[in-house]
């Protein structure tokens, strides 16, 4: 146990020593590729009219994710009502869909309670 607390610790070193070093030219680089992305003066007024403008946005776009997710519905019904003329390949791809679901839910669960997979801590 101690070997490994002693390996994490040098990676640890080692990674902090590589951002000390890159870490400044890595951050120039990437604001250099992105600075049209950047709005000029990068103020506080500007940043909470952004904040604004983006809460709204997504806020207007909810009637057309409204319509959207009810032509999905309406096409799973319809699939679910012709169910006997299925393919075995579809019926394959929604098996692995509900499986993935059902592990991204039991994954998230156990993440949830801290990696254990009881609840409890030991």
């Amino acid at each position: 146990m101690a070997s490994r607390l002693a390996q994490l610790r040098s990676k640890a070193a080692q990674a902090s020593e590589f951002v000390s070093k890159h870490g400044c030219a890595y951050y120039k680089e990437v604001m250099e590729k992105n600075k049209q992305h950047v709005v000029q003066p990068p103020t506080v007024e500007k940043c909470q009219e952004l904040s604004k403008q983006l809460f709204y946005t997504r806020l207007a776009s909810l009637p057309g994710r409204y319509e959207a997710f009810w032509k999905e519905l309406d096409s799973a019904k319809q699939l679910w009502k012709n169910r006997k003329d299925l393919k075995v390949e579809d019926l394959g791809i929604v098996t692995l869909f509900g499986v993935e679901l059902y592990a991204w839910f039991c994954v998230g669960e156990i993440v949830g309670r801290g990696f254990t997979i009881t609840g409890y801590k030991v």
